[in-house]
């Protein structure tokens, strides 16, 4: 009693808003107010919705057979929330909608989100996360972030990198699953892991290289183990990288013409041919006339320089003079000279 007593002295007076203030059972220390507990069908005790809600999409044409292979597994995974689907294949589209049985009223939103996904090129396994609490969904689109579409191609390859080494270390880091599919890009996956993806999307797109980014994420990772340093500021820990002036293809530069206030002189029209070469006024036999005369002459020459094609097959071909040395000929030369005297010596000894 008299330790009771005691507490009550040293306690603070009790304010006078506060004279009806309990302690709640739900709000102490142990509880994880941050934690999202899945909702079950006992959370909602009316039973259902009242109002229908439904959502559809279009699919590109190349999706149609891989839609059509996984549509009854689609159908069976949504029926476990109580949402209806139907495929038409006619109109290239999936719709989704709510029925009575539904007793999570976001869920119709996530469905929405996982045809969106299968229509944009992601598998029914990873799409099928997103009907999951904690996991949600983020479509980027990059294609209006470039205007120069050589550009934009590049940029994107430089997401995926070489193989898909670049885009297989941002899953790892990040924690999501990512799908770069022409002009988006589509990434499944926590809340925080999709903002990091955006960031890094957006800023590659921008010219900034992903492996900038990257490094990043694993120092952040590395940080985050250190009990002493998890709730520092982490800034002077990260790199911080500067822009650097890369040579550029010279652009050339085109040649002003000079400036004439006449405009160009007008392209003739066929009519003003025909008027010019004199074809206007001929009747339409006269016409049918020249038109086979020309076909005629165009065949002639066509066939003669067949001929002539195939005739160079038969032409031998010229033959090579063999060279002669002029000191050779030189030696073969005879002095008649000379001759005749050895001629008349050899007559006066006889």
């Amino acid at each position: 009693m008299v330790e009771e007593e005691k507490n009550n002295e040293s306690a603070p007076p009790a304010r006078k808003k506060d004279k009806y203030r309990k302690d709640k059972p739900w709000d102490h220390e142990g509880i994880d107010h941050w934690k999202v507990e899945p909702f079950k069908p006992e959370d909602n005790p009316f039973g259902g919705v009242v109002e229908e809600s439904s959502f559809a999409t279009l699919f590109p044409k190349y999706r149609e057979a891989y839609l059509r292979e996984v549509w009854p597994l689609v159908e069976s995974k949504l029926k476990e929330y109580g949402v209806k689907s139907s495929l038409d294949a006619i109109e290239g589209s999936i719709s989704v909608f709510s029925s009575r049985k539904m007793y999570d009223p976001y869920v119709i939103v996530k469905a929405r989100d996982m045809i969106k996904l299968m229509a944009r090129g992601v598998q029914f396994e990873q799409a099928e996360r997103v009907l999951e609490d904690e996991t949600t969904c983020d479509i980027i689109k990059i294609r209006n972030l470039v205007r120069n579409k050589e550009r934009f191609i590049k940029r994107r390859q430089r997401l995926i990198g070489p193989n898909g080494a670049t885009l297989k270390a941002l899953e790892l880091l990040t924690e999501c699953y990512i799908l770069v599919q022409g002009g988006t890009v589509s990434a499944i996956g926590s809340f925080k892991g999709l903002k990091q993806v955006r960031n890094i999307v957006e800023e590659t797109m921008k010219n900034v290289h992903p492996i900038y980014n990257i490094k990043i994420l694993m120092i952040k990772r590395e940080l985050a183990k250190d009990p002493m340093l998890k709730n520092e500021n982490w800034e002077r820990f990260l790199p911080k990288f500067k822009n650097k002036n890369v040579q550029r293809k010279k652009i050339k530069i085109k040649e002003k013409k000079p400036y004439t206030p006449f405009p160009p002189p007008q392209a003739e029209s066929k009519i003003d041919k025909q008027l010019e070469s004199g074809e206007y006024f001929l009747k339409k036999d006269e016409k049918q006339l020249k038109d086979r005369q020309e076909k005629k002459q165009a065949s002639k020459e066509a066939s003669k320089k067949r001929k002539e094609k195939r005739a160079e097959v038969f032409i031998p071909p010229a033959e090579k003079k063999p060279k002669v040395d002029n000191d050779n000929d030189k030696s073969n030369e005879v002095d008649i000279e000379k001759l005749k005297k050895k001629v008349k010596k050899m007559k006066t000894k006889l």
